[in-house]
């Protein structure tokens, strides 16, 4: 909750204001008492109520002024809100060690199954953009909602040598400038604004950044505008031979492999996944990170994302309900005192 003109605030001062009023008026009636001689008058006169009950109106008259008061600062809350026109890029590792086969038949053919199949999930939604990256980061796709386009761009992956995750997400920035006006490009002004940007981007990778722009200060690049970044580490820790078929790789570093038509280092595969960093960039930027060790777990994890995607969070003014429930407090607050103050018509 945020004020937009918190100096308005000292209006509640006229609580104390009137409080000083009624005591002072009261004090005044004490001096101008006038004795009576029959207490069955005095029983009479006064109103038919409880003690606790003659504090009600007086007790809503404050609690309506000050939610008055707190209207006229113009408070503002932060609620989650549907956007309709989101646009987000999904940017995968395509490093060697995606032929790892620790999920079957390998990494990347895995993780190109379940990009297709979010992706169809997708249809009629958000635009979406593909960027891939090995030791360089590139747009595959721009932004789009042509579904049939993304799902044939990912038949066409392969591997390269590196793993340039910092370029990918500068990548990514520049993908949503083109189509969204209100995320600057790399290299220019961020410019301002609150709440998160209607664009977010999606990092899938195996590993740790090689070479490249650190991904801290691409992360810092996607929160200065606004730009959440989601990061999902996808792979074991067990090892298993890297094999990838003859059309899984792009020639930049790679020979061709023998036995079973590929590519098969046939080395151990040790963990590589840089967890804390991605676990920094998702908080840097507002987004999350998620873990996936199958085909299962990320297609689960891709799955859970697109509720981030369409709701995001914006400052709504909310001094109008404020002011409507200041209203009906003190309108309660002088009913009540006006009919419980009524004068009695004595019986008979």
């Amino acid at each position: 909750m945020s004020l937009s003109w918190p100096w308005a605030l000292l209006s509640v001062l006229v609580i104390p204001l009137i409080f000083a009023i009624r005591w002072w008026a009261l004090r005044r009636r004490r001096r101008a008492a006038v004795r009576v001689t029959s207490l069955a008058l005095v029983r009479d006169a006064l109103p038919g109520r409880t003690r606790w009950t003659r504090k009600i109106p007086p007790a809503l008259l404050v609690a309506g002024l000050a939610l008055l008061a707190a209207g006229a600062a113009r408070p503002q809350a932060s609620v989650p809100v549907p956007q309709t026109s989101a646009t987000i890029l999904l940017a995968l590792d395509t490093s060697g060690s995606m032929c790892s086969t620790d999920v079957a038949p390998n990494r990347l053919t895995a993780a190109r199954e379940a990009a297709a199949e979010f992706i169809e999930s997708q249809r009629g939604g958000p635009r979406i953009g593909l960027v891939t990256f090995a030791g360089t980061a590139g747009l595959l796709v721009p932004p789009t909602d042509d579904t049939d386009a993304l799902i044939e761009a990912l038949d066409g992956l392969g591997v390269a040598r590196g793993t340039a995750i910092g370029q990918a997400m500068l990548t990514s920035i520049d993908a949503i400038a083109e189509v969204d006006p209100a995320v600057a490009p790399t290299g220019a002004d961020p410019g301002g604004g609150e709440g998160h940007a209607g664009a977010a981007i999606v990092v899938l990778t195996d590993g740790a950044n090689t070479q490249g722009v650190d991904p801290q200060t691409a992360a810092q690049e996607a929160a200065l505008r606004r730009v959440r970044v989601f990061t999902i580490g996808f792979g074991t820790t067990n090892p298993a031979p890297m094999v990838c078929a003859g059309s899984q790789f792009d020639g930049r570093g790679f020979g061709w492999g023998g036995g079973r038509g590929g590519f098969d280092r046939g080395g151990r595969n040790p963990r590589t996944i840089d967890e804390p960093a991605l676990k920094r960039i998702a908080q840097t930027t507002g987004g999350s990170y998620h873990r996936a060790e199958n085909a299962d777990q990320l297609q689960s994890a891709l799955d859970s994302l697109p509720g981030s995607f369409t709701v995001i969070r914006q400052k709504v003014d909310t001094a109008a309900a404020f002011a409507v429930g200041g209203a009906v407090l003190v309108a309660a607050a002088l009913g009540l005192s006006l009919w419980w103050n009524r004068p009695r018509v004595p019986a008979g």
